[in-house]
């Protein structure tokens, strides 16, 4: 049998790790969210530039497929409720999801997962991180451009608003991540 004592240790313990993840998503949300904010404003196209795809990035690699997924949801969840969490270009809460770029915002859980899931099945090197995050961002622009199609009835016009002009930016944000990404996990390595 148990001691008591040691019961109260584990279940406190449990309570104790179960809030520092529940910050660890509500941070990376807020993450996201004050990433949503630095937006440009592209002339060619109602889509802006942000440095949200980067911070979707970061999120699943850092924190992996669940928490990332997790984090990414609950993003969705305080756009949609009214909270100012989105790129300040777009009509904001659930209009923003159903706009221009919703197909983009919709992804981002999966963006996430994908990207956390395949850099926590490797060593955690640069090459890993990129491949992860390549392959999540082409998930993004998949979603994002065919939603774009879906709303302009032209894949050809979808992808001049939603792909050509972002494509080195998207390049940058991949290879920042993966630096990032791997660093973080050779630090954390070294300091275990």
């Amino acid at each position: 049998m148990a001691n008591p004592a040691s019961q109260v240790f584990t279940s406190h313990d449990r309570a104790l790790d179960t809030a520092k993840q529940l910050a660890i998503v509500i941070g990376a949300s807020l993450f996201v969210a004050l990433s949503a904010r630095l937006s440009v404003p592209l002339p060619f196209t109602p889509v802006p530039l942000t440095m949200q795809n980067l911070a979707v990035l970061l999120v699943g690699l850092a924190l992996g497929s669940r928490r990332g997924f997790a984090a990414l949801i609950l993003y969705l969840v305080e756009g949609a409720s009214g909270m100012p969490v989105f790129s300040p270009a777009g009509a904001g809460g659930l209009g923003h999801l159903f706009g221009v770029t919703g197909g983009f915002l919709l992804a981002y859980p999966f963006v996430a997962a994908l990207a956390g899931w395949i850099f926590e099945r490797g060593k955690g090197t640069f090459a890993r991180a990129a491949t992860a995050a390549s392959l999540a961002e082409m998930v993004l622009f998949a979603s994002g451009i065919l939603w774009l199609a879906a709303i302009t009835h032209s894949l050809a016009q979808a992808a001049y608003f939603g792909l050509y002009g972002f494509i080195f930016a998207e390049i940058i944000k991949i290879m920042l991540a993966a630096a990032i990404a791997s660093g973080w996990r050779r630090l954390h390595k070294a300091g275990s």
